[in-house]
């Protein structure tokens, strides 16, 4: 007999400053949600002109980009270029050592580049693999219409209703889904047992649980649920007034010790010293960084 995940916390993501003029909500990495393994941090990103994300490094850890609005650029120092639009979504592996850069584009009616970008840890054995990237397009992106249409699921990454992502994106499995339940709409999401799960709440007022165990969340917030069960249920009551948007999210916890220091995810404080010794003397991973500089974090206004 299945049984739902109970929730174990929820609460809101405060807007704060990021990078170079962004603003972003944090939810995850930070005082309330740590250890939550594989995942790192989730920030919910607002980027407008002049501000982004200029010239940086990584080691060790994936980083999941998906745009909801507008546009960003991104470029790295072995040649790599590319850009995201709305609904599309980047994942990148930094392994042993990359440095990029992402910059919002400068949308004709002045509205910001909104999106959220999760960073996923890698497995011990996979930290000093090659850097690479995998885009998945809104269009590539298939998804399942439940409740009689009244549930849409975008199937970025895993299964639901009998719809399959397209593709493997991560190096550590995740299952990512972007569902929108208008009102008098119901689910309920399946997920990996044992798997770590949380779901952010983009718009609406979205009802966790069923029967005598339910509470309603609204925007902004981040819900976490125990590891124990076998799907999340979701509903918006007939009556409400908007559709809800949420962003849910599951992957498989990593059972290794997390060392991090910025953009530095290793395994040891040894390995996180070295990291930055490498990243300072451009060794090991970052002989490309160099005198290296991305023609699109010029665009700072300094």
């Amino acid at each position: 007999m299945s049984v739902p995940r109970a929730i174990r916390m929820a609460f809101q993501a405060i807007e704060t400053g990021e990078g170079a003029g962004a603003r972003v909500r944090r939810s995850i990495g930070t005082p309330k949600l740590r250890n939550f393994s594989p995942f790192l941090m989730l920030d919910h990103f607002t980027i407008g002109t002049g501000a982004g994300f200029p010239d940086h490094p990584h080691r060790g850890q994936e980083t999941i980009t998906y745009l909801l609005s507008g546009g960003v650029d991104h470029e790295d120092f072995a040649g790599n270029k590319g850009t995201i639009g709305p609904g599309d979504l980047q994942f990148m592996t930094a392994g042993k050592g990359i440095m990029h850069a992402e910059m919002p584009h400068e949308n004709p009616d002045g509205s910001p580049n909104v999106g959220m970008q999760l960073w996923v840890d890698l497995p011990k054995k996979l930290k000093f693999c090659e850097p690479r990237y995998r885009d998945l397009r809104a269009s590539e992106i298939p998804t399942a219409n439940v409740d009689d249409g009244r549930v849409t699921i975008k199937v970025i990454s895993g299964q639901s209703h009998g719809v399959d992502s397209v593709k493997d994106l991560a190096y550590t499995p995740v299952w990512i889904f972007d569902i929108t339940i208008r009102p008098g709409g119901k689910v309920q999401q399946p997920l990996p047992q044992e798997w770590n799960a949380f779901a952010y709440t983009l718009d609406g007022t979205t009802i966790f649980g069923s029967s005598d165990q339910t509470r309603p969340v609204k925007k902004f917030h981040n819900v976490v649920f125990e590891q124990k069960g076998d799907y999340v249920e979701m509903s918006v009551p007939d009556n409400a007034d908007e559709e809800a948007r949420i962003f849910l999210v599951a992957g498989q916890p990593l059972d290794q010790k997390v060392v991090q220091y910025g953009p530095f995810v290793l395994n040891s404080q040894e390995e996180v010293y070295q990291a930055m010794v490498d990243y300072q003397s451009g060794a090991n991973g970052f002989e490309r960084a160099r005198g290296w500089q991305s023609e699109i974090g010029k665009r700072m206004a300094f």
